[in-house]
C-alpha cells in the first residue's frame, strides 16, 4: 500500500484544515519545498498536493509554487483543488505533475473527464470522492450535492476512470480515524466494476494501526496529513512497514 503524505496549499504555505473548513487552519511550513524534500528523504512513494485556494476558486493558484514541488523531488506529485478545464490539467501536467485529482468537474462536466482521459489516459487522472455522509461535496467541500460517492465512482470508472481517492470529509484533519466501513464498500465496488479500478483512502489517519486497518480492506493507497504534521506518524516507520508490495 502506497502511504502518500499531504502538502495543503494556502496563499503559498503549507497548511492543514479541518474537516474542510477555511476558518479552522493550522499553517506548518510557509517552505513547501523543504516539505516536500523531507517526505522524499522519509521514503514516500509520491507527494499529494492540494491548491486550496484552487479548490474554492476554481482557478488554479499555485502553479508556480507546484512547478517547484516537481521540481525539487524525483517523486511523484499528484495534484487536487481546481481542475475543471482541459486547459487546468494540462497546465498542470505540464509543470511536472503525474496525476491530476478531478473533484469538483467530475459532478458539473462529466464529459470533460472523458475528454481528459482521451487525451492524457488514465493513468494521469484521478477522481476524487469527496463526501459528507455518502453525499458528495464539489468547490472545495463548500457545496452539498444529492450525487452520492457510489454513483460517481459507478458512472467515472464507465467512462474509464480507474483511481478513486475517497475522502470523508467529516473525518478529514480531525485525527479521528478513517471511514473504514465506508471505505469497504467502496473497495467491494471497485472490485465488482473490475477493469482494475482502485482506491486511495484519505481522511482521518492518526495512527500506524489505522493504516495497517486501511491496507487490510484492499486499498491502493492512503494519503496520510495532520498525523505526519503533528508526529502521530512517523512517515518513514509507516513506509517501511506497509509500503511493500
Amino acid at each position: 500500500m502506497e502511504i502518500i503524505p499531504a502538502i495543503d496549499l494556502r496563499a503559498g504555505s503549507v497548511v492543514r484544515l479541518v474537516q474542510g473548513d477555511y476558518e479552522r487552519q493550522t499553517t506548518f511550513s510557509d517552505d513547501p519545498l523543504a516539505v516536500a524534500r523531507t517526505f522524499e528523504a522519509a521514503g514516500a512513494p509520491r507527494i499529494h498536493v492540494v491548491d486550496l485556494d484552487a479548490a474554492r476558486s476554481g482557478v488554479p493558484a499555485h502553479t508556480e509554487v507546484v512547478r517547484a514541488i516537481a521540481a525539487a523531488v524525483s517523486v511523484p506529485i499528484e495534484l487536487g483543488g481546481g481542475m475543471r478545464t482541459a486547459a487546468d490539467v494540462a497546465a498542470a501536467l505540464d509543470a511536472g505533475v503525474g496525476r491530476v485529482v478531478v473533484g469538483t468537474a467530475a459532478v458539473r462536466d462529466p464529459r470533460l473527464v472523458s475528454e481528459l482521459l482521451d487525451v492524457h489516459g488514465p493513468a494521469r487522472i484521478v477522481v476524487g470522492l469527496d463526501a459528507v455522509d455518502g453525499l458528495i461535496a464539489v468547490s472545495g467541500w463548500t457545496e452539498s450535492t444529492s450525487v452520492p460517492a457510489t454513483g460517481l465512482m459507478a458512472r467515472m470508472a464507465e467512462v474509464g476512470v480507474r483511481r478513486f481517492i475517497a475522502t470523508d470529509v467529516a473525518r478529514d484533519g480531525t485525527l479521528s480515524g478513517p471511514d473504514f466501513d465506508g471505505l469497504a464498500a467502496l473497495v467491494l465496488q471497485a472490485r465488482e466494476l473490475g477493469g482494475g479500478v482502485r482506491v486511495i483512502a484519505s481522511g482521518g489517519v492518526a495512527t500506524l494501526d489505522h493504516l495497517k486497518r486501511l491496507a487490510g480492506l484492499g486499498v491502493e493507497g492512503a494519503i496520510v496529513g495532520r498525523a505526519v504534521y503533528e508526529g502521530t506518524v512517523d512517515l518513514a516507520e509507516a513506509v517501511a512497514e506497509l509500503g511493500g508490495e
